[in-house]
């Protein structure tokens, strides 16, 4: 028996998640990337396969503003909303939350969290 990598554990929660979870061009996908030291979000639409808009830790906007680093979740929060200000600029009221195979915890948490407030709904 094998012993599995954080990385791939993760990997592997993901792939579980995704059978389950699709964007659509009503209601797209959240997907979340975390790493060590940066977080990305970016709304997708899995069926036109294209990326409506996203934000990240090392955006120009946000690096100049950001107290702490990319790692943080104040960095997180920052980020959820400057995804949701872009989505909802879009026209996205409504998306999907694809964690991507992380816990619900911590700087996922807290970017969901932020993203709700500046009015996703999800």
């Amino acid at each position: 028996m094998s012993q599995l990598s954080r990385k791939q554990q993760t990997q592997k929660r993901h792939r579980r998640l995704r059978r389950h979870i699709t964007g659509t061009s009503e209601r797209p996908r959240l997907a979340v990337f975390r790493s060590n030291n940066h977080i990305y979000a970016q709304v997708i639409d899995d069926a036109a396969q294209n990326t409506l808009c996203s934000a990240s830790t090392v955006d120009k906007e946000l690096r100049t503003g950001l107290k702490a680093n990319g790692g943080s979740c104040d960095a997180s929060v920052a980020v959820g909303e400057l995804v949701a200000k872009r989505a909802i600029a879009k026209g996205i009221q409504q998306v999907v939350f694809d964690r991507g195979g992380n816990l619900y915890h911590g700087r996922i948490k807290a970017l969901a969290d932020a993203a709700r407030e500046a009015g996703l709904q999800f």
